[in-house]
């Protein structure tokens, strides 16, 4: 029981880490104290400093030899777009190929659950809206059956630094339609509306964020 337990406390380490980043709490640039942080979570060191690992490899944290760990800066307006553009090439290639993959009642399901976007009361509401809105993402590149496609949509990690950079709460329902009119194309066997609604979500959401670097 114990490899379980600790892989659980390892994992639970993580999403607190990963928290206090998108929230802000550690702040951009931020140098990262592995033992304040051990004593703020009650963990030893151990498990921050696997954390810490896993954050690096999603692009929140940067490791400097003999320096330690800090925050990476939030993504300038060149990175965002960049971003942006690269999803456009991968992500409504994925629904296309998914529409056209003959899925079964239970896949379109799981997708059509996946689409659903939980609402921005709580505590832990960006959070919980950024893992959903990955979710969905990741779940319809996986259904198209293209292994390298899911895999380079999963390593953007375009959610985390999207929602790290600003979280526009009061789109949550816009973003939930959107979903669904993918999950509709893709259920119709329909490439092309598939691809094109994906087009229309990522390109409406990237306008979304867009305000925000007028701002800073």
């Amino acid at each position: 029981m114990q490899p379980a337990r600790r892989i659980t406390l390892t994992d639970d380490v993580y999403a607190a880490v990963q928290a206090l980043i998108m929230d802000h709490e550690v702040q951009p640039g931020a140098r990262i104290n592995i033992d304040a942080l051990a004593r703020r979570l009650a963990v030893s060191p151990t498990p921050v400093r696997e954390a810490l690992a896993r954050l690096e490899s999603d692009g929140l944290v940067s490791k400097t030899p003999l320096v330690g760990y800090a925050a990476t800066p939030l993504l300038t307006r060149a990175q965002f777009e960049e971003l942006v553009e690269m999803r456009l090439v991968l992500e409504p290639a994925a629904a296309a190929k998914a529409a056209g993959a003959g899925l079964d009642a239970v896949e379109l399901a799981g997708l059509r659950g996946a689409a659903d976007l939980p609402g921005p009361d709580g505590p832990d509401a960006i959070a919980a809206f950024t893992a959903q809105d990955a979710r969905f993402h990741h779940t319809l590149a996986e259904l198209s059956g293209n292994r390298m496609l899911h895999d380079a949509v999963v390593r953007l990690r375009a959610h985390l630094h999207l929602f790290r950079l600003h979280f526009p709460t009061a789109h949550y329902g816009v973003s939930a339609s959107e979903h669904h009119r993918i999950v509709d194309a893709v259920g119709a066997a329909d490439a092309d509306a598939a691809a094109e609604a994906t087009r229309a979500h990522l390109t409406a959401a990237r306008d979304r964020h867009l305000p925000f670097f007028e701002s800073r």
